[in-house]
């Protein structure tokens, strides 16, 4: 999976992760929305993960191993991408 492609992948897993979230504040004894909102957070913590492994934080004041290199003045601002 390309960068592009593992950055779309977390931004929708976070957006099922959110909305199972909200849902289950309304309908807290649903077992099924429950089991399906932990693996949404464990995908969304794998594919966040691999990210950082791969092309360093996503954050700013993320939890990744900092290398002394910071490559993202290197890569094209968010605004120039496609």
């Amino acid at each position: 999976m390309n960068k592009n492609e593992l950055l779309r992948n977390i931004q929708a897993i976070s957006l099922v992760a959110v909305d199972l979230r909200l849902f289950l504040d309304t309908h807290p004894g649903n077992q099924k929305a429950l089991a399906d909102y932990k693996n949404a957070t464990a995908q969304y913590q794998s594919l966040k993960d691999q990210y950082e492994k791969e092309y360093g934080p996503l954050l700013n004041f993320g939890h990744s191993d900092l290398t002394g290199k910071y490559n993202w003045i290197d890569e094209p601002w968010p605004w120039k991408n496609k």
